[in-house]
């Protein structure tokens, strides 16, 4: 039987080369996006590849459209083994603590955080029942080690600590995981060009960084409880 896993997100960017990679592994992938015309396009071309690809809308600023596609996993896909929680949104990506407006710390929050918890919620016991994975996709602006260091450099305020705010959700649930052989743990991509920074320069290909999240979905170890990046174990 194929393995089967839910990608937010996932219509273009990191989530699509995710969608891409596992499908091309074998799995059967549940592709998530807000809309249901570019989900239907993204689709449409990778099942031309002849992947196993099928479509759940999900707006992850909505709670009605969370529920309705957390109930349509339970319904269709009730052996899933994995969720991938890539959807995410920047914000203002304000540059000072004292630039940030709240308007748009609340946005953030609204879809990094509580988007991805009420997800969460709703599909973590059938998860954990069918032993299986879930990650939430970070960044190293979530560490609050790497706050702290030399390298830092863009203190977004609004974006990071909507995706530290996730860290703490993350062990919490991984604690909760810690005696049964369901994990939950976090991959940070590091910095990778994408719509969400505008497609910096100098960032890897979204290729590279779904890589990276793709790999330790299927290594088949241990990683409950961890932060992980491309060289391994990252300092939350």
């Amino acid at each position: 039987m194929k393995k089967t896993v839910f990608v937010t997100g996932a219509n273009k960017g990191i989530g699509y080369e995710i969608v891409k990679q596992l499908g091309e592994a074998g799995w059967k992938v549940i592709l998530g996006a807000r809309s249901v015309e570019r989900g239907e396009a993204a689709v449409s071309e990778l099942t031309s590849r002849g992947l196993d690809v099928e479509l759940v809308q999900i707006d992850m600023n909505d709670l009605k459209s969370i529920e309705q596609a957390a109930e349509t996993i339970h319904k269709t896909y009730p052996d899933i083994n994995l969720l991938i929680n890539n959807a995410g949104m920047p914000g203002a990506f304000s540059h000072s603590f004292t630039d940030t407006q709240e308007e748009d710390l609340r946005n953030a929050f609204e879809v990094n955080f509580f988007g991805t918890f009420r997800l969460n919620q709703r599909l973590f016991p059938l998860i954990k029942d069918n032993e299986g994975t879930i990650i939430n996709v970070s960044t190293d602006m979530a560490s609050l080690d790497h706050m702290q260091n030399a390298e830092f450099t863009l203190n977004a305020f609004d974006y990071n600590s909507s995706k530290t705010a996730n860290s703490a959700m993350t062990l919490s649930m991984a604690y909760e995981v810690k005696n049964s052989r369901a994990q939950v743990f976090a991959v940070t991509p590091g910095f990778t060009s994408t719509d969400l920074n505008g497609n910096a320069e100098g960032g890897k290909s979204k290729e590279a960084g779904a890589a990276i999240i793709v790999r330790y979905a299927t290594d088949g170890k241990r990683h409950n409880g961890e932060f992980l990046d491309e060289n391994g174990v990252y300092s939350w």
